[in-house]
């Protein structure tokens, strides 16, 4: 039997969507999210309001720039049935394209940029920023099929390190999390990306900068090193 779309699937999606918005403001409200956006001088509604832009944003991607590398992409295709619409899996080729993740890439770094402009750019951002992309930089591995995998732990850890380390005094929680945000970005992405041998390897329609692989790495080392700072 060929898969059928059905009205109530939708349906149940939509109050998954809503009961996952009211669990994520309740965490946000007592949570250690919550802790971390204060550190950064933001109020709880703030707070919530960013994550959820961040995790929103996690799915759109707006192209920038094409490859030249041709790949193979699968294309979902629905067809007009009887009271439904059938649907089948066709591959195409297109052109491979880099885009810039809206929820991993530019509301980060919005942040990074409201925080630089309160505190400025010191010569202990910039460091801590450089060391957090050279370890992301050698850390990090493409993945045919997901993109750019980044360890969950360690860059956290380095991070929240060297921002005690290297931050002006009263400086650790906003320059931690620029150099989380800013470094996950520029060594395990940029750097990457900029290589045909990383495009040739992830062999997918879009490079995402700062999504795929590298979402939960530049979310999870902003929070965590924050909280540690």
């Amino acid at each position: 039997m060929r898969p059928q779309l059905q009205f109530p699937l939708v349906l149940l999606a939509l109050l998954g969507f809503v009961g996952l918005l009211v669990l994520l403001f309740i965490l946000v409200q007592v949570g250690l999210v919550t802790l971390a956006f204060a550190k950064l001088g933001l109020t709880p509604l703030q707070g919530f309001a960013l994550l959820f832009a961040t995790l929103l944003g996690s799915g759109v991607n707006i192209p920038v720039a094409e490859t030249g590398h041709v790949v193979k992409r699968p294309v979902l295709r629905a067809f007009p049935g009887f009271g439904h619409f059938n649907v089948r899996t066709e591959t195409e080729l297109v052109p491979q394209v880099v885009a810039v993740n809206l929820g991993g890439c530019i509301i980060p770094c919005l942040l990074c940029l409201y925080l630089v402009s309160g505190m400025g750019a010191s010569a202990g951002l910039l460091l801590a920023t450089g060391a957090v992309a050279a370890l992301c930089y050698a850390l990090a591995r493409p993945v045919p099929g997901r993109g750019i995998a980044v360890p969950v732990l360690l860059p956290p850890l380095a991070t929240a390190l060297a921002a005690l380390i290297l931050a002006p005094q009263g400086q650790a929680a906003p320059v931690a999390y620029v150099a989380g945000t800013l470094g996950t970005l520029v060594g395990a992405d940029l750097l990457h990306l900029a290589t045909p041998r990383t495009r040739r390897v992830l062999d997918a329609a879009v490079l995402s900068i700062g999504g795929a692989g590298t979402f939960d790495g530049i979310f999870i080392t902003g929070i965590v090193a924050v909280l540690l700072a």
